[in-house]
């Protein structure tokens, strides 16, 4: 508003409000502006003070001179009265000079105070800044230790997960996206074979990261016991004895676990059934899945067949049933595929909504005349390009397999 004073005023309310809130920085930076209007009206005022007395001394002389003139015509006891006068007068100046000095002498001992607080003050903002860098670096080897033993524990849940070449040697046409949101992840995928049959699941574990991973790590062991241990090869059994297994597990805790597993279960001959070779060659199909469908994409069809699995996961549920197994004959040249729900739980595009089902099955259709490792990349690309900028929501798991 114009008022230098008033500005003054206001630089030193907000140093004392910056330094209540610990902002030292922005408290020196104010208290320099006020100290700096302070000096600088100060300055004026003496200077201003000094002006006044220098032509109020200058007009006193002046008039003392013109009654030196006139003293001569005047009696004594006028002259008497102008020495008085005079001495008046030299008194009030000495007395306006002392104040001038006083004045000045207190101004000098409060920018000295003021010196010595702005001291203080970068004083404690060097000290918080070391404890900050401190912190920093305390921080960042937390961070380090962390990283490292996440790092550890996806070296862990690499080692679970089939190798490339078993995938290959069983699924020659096939193909398998599978992309943590984190470093480790609850989505996993599982193969293994029992009595000439070849068993491969994509599986959803609850949550993602470190959680999702651990509970990744039961229903994985749950699968190969059902397998291994139990000999079972029909999907609906090996998931009814693995959801048993999992509630096992949990149920050794002290505390109420409610976690679980979301998947579709396949299960495959080795070798195509049928001797004719001018006949298509036909597959057994056995499906079973825990919320979790089946898709299959017929050769030269551009509809979405799906085969439903059971409306339960594996893990405690209100309402246990059996697990269904479904029997299903495919044709060389058909597609299935098996997922979690990551990719079409995705939010992207120019809305930043859903993928949903609906596009991830246009996205299947589009790419059935490539070859599987190019449906892969074709099938990434969609995803990267759906999600942009957006966050990846969850951990992706898509299983494609062409007979």
């Amino acid at each position: 508003m114009g008022s230098v004073r008033n500005l003054k005023s206001i630089y030193l309310s907000k140093s004392w409000v910056y330094n209540e809130k610990a902002d030292y920085k922005n408290a020196y930076d104010f208290l320099s502006r006020h100290l700096e209007l302070k000096d600088s009206l100060d300055q004026v005022a003496q200077v201003e003070r000094i002006s006044e007395l220098e032509v109020k001394y200058e007009s006193e002389k002046q008039e003392l001179e013109i009654a030196n003139l006139e003293k001569d015509k005047k009696n004594d006891r006028l002259t008497i009265e102008k020495e008085q006068e005079q001495k008046v007068y030299m008194l009030i100046g000495a007395g306006l000079l002392t104040i001038v000095i006083l004045i000045i002498f207190k101004a000098y001992r409060t920018k000295n105070n003021d010196n010595l607080l702005i001291a203080k003050q970068k004083e404690e903002v060097i000290t918080q800044k070391g404890l900050i860098e401190f912190a920093h670096d305390e921080l960042e080897v937390k961070n380090k230790e962390i990283m490292d033993s996440i790092t550890y524990a996806k070296r862990i849940q690499s080692a679970i997960l089939p190798p490339k070449k078993l995938v290959q040697q069983y699924l020659q046409k096939s193909f398998i996206l599978y992309l943590p949101k984190d470093i480790v992840a609850g989505d996993f995928y599982w193969m293994e074979t029992i009595n000439n049959t070849l068993l491969f699941a994509a599986a959803d574990c609850t949550g993602h990261g470190v959680p999702g991973a651990m509970i990744s790590v039961v229903c994985n062991n749950a699968l190969n016991r059902s397998v291994r241990e139990y000999g079972l090869s029909d999907p609906g059994k090996i998931l009814d004895k693995t959801r048993e297994i999992v509630i096992q597990e949990f149920e050794k805790s002290e505390e109420d676990v409610n976690d679980g597993m979301d998947i579709a279960l396949c299960a495959m001959d080795f070798f195509p059934v049928g001797t004719d070779a001018d006949e298509p060659h036909a597959v057994n199909l056995k499906f079973a899945g825990a919320q979790n469908p089946l898709w299959i994409i017929r050769k030269d069809s551009s509809e979405v067949e799906m085969i439903l699995g059971n409306k339960q996961p594996i893990g405690k549920y209100f309402n246990i049933l059996p697990f269904i197994t479904t029997d299903i004959q495919l044709f060389k040249g058909d597609t299935i595929y098996i997922f979690s729900d990551g990719y079409s739980d995705q939010f992207g595009g120019e809305k930043g909504k859903k993928m949903k089902a609906s596009n991830f099955k246009k996205i299947l259709v589009d790419v059935q005349h490539l070859e599987m490792e190019q449906q892969y990349s074709a099938i990434l690309e969609r995803f990267e390009n759906w999600r942009s900028t957006f966050e990846q929501l969850d951990d992706v798991c898509v299983i494609g397999v062409q007979i």
